[in-house]
């Protein structure tokens, strides 16, 4: 595991999540058969990641919360089967919003115009 900084921002820690995200849709997006489903299953989670680190831009990431997400981060980049790829989907953002308390928050609303 990376060495982790000790103060880091919430948003650097979903930054980097987002960016393994990125990797893992990609791999996923090699079955041709599953590019809708893949696309829109990436669409919503990565819409929910980033919302909430745009929400949480003030907040810190407790060590704790940096090494479970770092461990997810990892476990993720260690996916090299499309088809396992499109399993993680799904469970990978569900892991990270569970390690920084997101799990029962629902999520932001969009602004009335």
């Amino acid at each position: 595991m990376r060495e982790l900084p000790p103060d880091e921002a919430l948003h650097t820690v979903l930054d980097r999540a987002l960016t393994g995200y990125e990797a893992l849709i990609d791999l996923a997006h090699t079955i041709d058969d599953e590019w809708q489903y893949v696309t829109d299953l990436a669409a919503v989670w990565r819409g929910r990641l980033t919302a909430v680190a745009a929400s949480r831009t003030r907040d810190a990431a407790e060590r704790p919360v940096q090494v479970a997400a770092e461990r997810a981060i990892e476990e993720i980049g260690l996916i090299t089967d499309p088809h396992r790829a499109i399993d993680w989907l799904s469970t990978f953002p569900q892991l990270i919003l569970l390690a920084i308390g997101e799990e029962d928050r629902p999520p932001p609303r969009p602004s009335a115009g």
